[in-house]
């Protein structure tokens, strides 16, 4: 592949799922930038690293992979433990310390660097791949995101709230959008999907359907 696609967008417009359904349906590299924050911040959580001075100190020895789905921490499999509530808590703190971002910045864009690549996390087509050909923004109602959420972590048997869940997220939506680095923004030039009354299958199909155009030279 001659290109590389921008997924970003809010906690539980479900840019993950259909990132990794486009990437399998154009055979391109997935990677989840938001799994790496969430690897650091499980290592974090772990070591007990709680100043930003510590955790910065803490990445000279970190060694993070995304590889066949799976995020590998260290040269351990963590792609489940990552998803738990206690680092879905504290991801946001991390991801805002401005050094942290440099380097995890730093490393999506060589992870990058040959193309071919589709990434998903919240500043790809604003700071990471800015020059990615193909952007897209996938929002959805808060309510929503919230529900998905709440059946995500049923489903792994994990004993949630649903109105606990929309709290976090909307918390979270706030430190995203108001960091001063790199803040969760659509690009001037994202396409933008509400993905609130859409099947995943749907979204797929019309990130789809604009790369073929854009490829076809019919954007």
């Amino acid at each position: 592949m001659a290109y590389n696609i921008a997924i970003d967008g809010p906690a539980g417009a479900g840019k993950s799922t259909v990132a990794k359904r486009v990437a399998e349906r154009l055979n391109m590299t997935y990677i989840d930038t938001g799994a790496m924050y969430r690897a650091v911040t499980l290592k974090a959580h772990e070591k007990n690293k709680n100043t930003a001075r510590e955790i910065v100190e803490m990445l000279k020895d970190t060694y993070i992979e995304i590889k066949n789905n799976k995020v590998i921490l260290d040269g351990e499999d963590v792609t489940e433990k990552i998803r738990s509530r206690q680092v879905t808590q504290k991801v946001s703190y991390i991801a805002k310390i401005p050094k942290v971002r440099f380097i995890m910045v730093e490393m999506q864009k060589k992870m990058a660097g040959r193309k071919g690549v589709i990434m998903d996390g919240r500043d790809i087509g604003t700071t990471v791949l800015p020059d990615a050909e193909y952007k897209f923004f996938l929002t959805a109602d808060l309510k929503e995101r919230a529900r998905r959420r709440f059946e995500e972590f049923k489903q792994k048997g994990q004993d949630v709230e649903l109105e606990q869940i929309e709290k976090d997220i909307l918390e979270r939506d706030l430190q995203d959008s108001q960091r001063e680095c790199s803040p969760l923004l659509a690009a001037k030039d994202a396409i933008i999907i509400d993905t609130t009354y859409k099947s995943i299958q749907e979204v797929v199909d019309e990130i789809i359907s604009w790369v073929k155009r854009g490829e076809e030279g019919v954007l």
